[in-house]
């Protein structure tokens, strides 16, 4: 064989091994910025923006009460209608997460652009139905949307179910993650608590010696489920409120290239009743 030919086979297979280990998780490159969540063998990812607006989503259910049924449809919608993108066009008049029309009486162009408003007039809407929470997934997104395409929202249905089932802890812990190479800005106590807030509520909330953020939660299975919703909506938006690790339930993840490994267990950590962000 020549050796042209020869150098020629060696820089293919090299080519061929990067791509297929890349393809993997497991190659030299990183793994690119971005989220996923895990259930019963499904995984479902999401960009930066549409995990920040899948836990939104998810927060505000937290918050209302709601079943996670709730946020399961309210997800799928977003996905049929802006893949979860607060987008600024729409058919005709429509607008935002869920292209809710002004002219239908869905409030102002700056308001159905706000995520949380968005998402709340969204509820609002849900909450008025009868049996919603019986019904299949398609069919309570249409009696709010009111859609050409009503069967349209059943296509996001099995992913919708599994990142509301995740998302508002119903799930357990970890099975959740994002990676964030470097966020934006430095953390600040304030910006995480006023987040938080904006989100999930008034929160029980204390600012340690090192300016990190710790939320407390009850120790019954309610309060479970909110460090968990708590802990992974701290994730999506890590890129904006710059932790440099959060911690729950004996489980640390950190930001940074140790992001690629997601959740793991670790000594020392906060415990189930609480969700630690630590700024430094």
């Amino acid at each position: 064989m020549r050796l042209p030919t020869l150098v020629l086979l060696v820089v293919l297979a090299l080519v061929v091994g990067v791509g297929v280990a890349t393809w993997r998780g497991s190659g030299p490159l990183p793994d690119p910025e971005g989220c996923a969540a895990e259930l019963d063998g499904l995984r479902v990812e999401l960009s930066p923006e549409q995990a920040r607006n899948a836990t939104l989503i998810a927060a505000v259910g937290v918050r209302r009460g709601l079943p996670a049924r709730a946020v399961s449809i309210a997800l799928a919608t977003a996905y049929q209608e802006s893949k979860i993108v607060n987008i600024d066009y729409g058919d005709r008049d429509s607008l935002g997460l869920f292209q809710q029309r002004p002219s239908q009486g869905w409030g102002t162009a700056e308001q159905v652009q706000d995520e949380y408003y968005a998402t709340n007039a969204f509820y609002d809407a849900l909450e008025k139905i009868d049996g919603y929470q019986g019904m299949r997934i398609t069919e309570a997104a249409q009696l709010v949307q009111r859609s050409g395409f009503p069967e349209a929202y059943q296509d996001h249905a099995a992913d919708a179910r599994a990142l509301a089932s995740v998302l508002t802890g119903y799930s357990g812990g970890g099975r959740f993650s994002c990676v964030v190479r470097e966020p934006d800005s430095p953390g600040r106590a304030p910006r995480v608590v006023r987040t938080l807030e904006r989100a999930f509520g008034p929160l029980d909330t204390s600012v340690g010696p090192r300016r990190d953020v710790t939320v407390r939660v009850a120790g019954d299975e309610a309060g479970s489920r909110r460090g968990w919703a708590v802990a992974q909506f701290v994730l999506a938006h890590a890129a904006d409120l710059g932790p440099a690790a959060v911690e729950h339930d004996g489980r640390r993840w950190r930001t940074g290239d140790d992001s690629e490994a997601g959740w793991v267990t670790a000594d020392g950590v906060a415990g189930p009743r609480s969700v630690a962000v630590r700024l430094g």
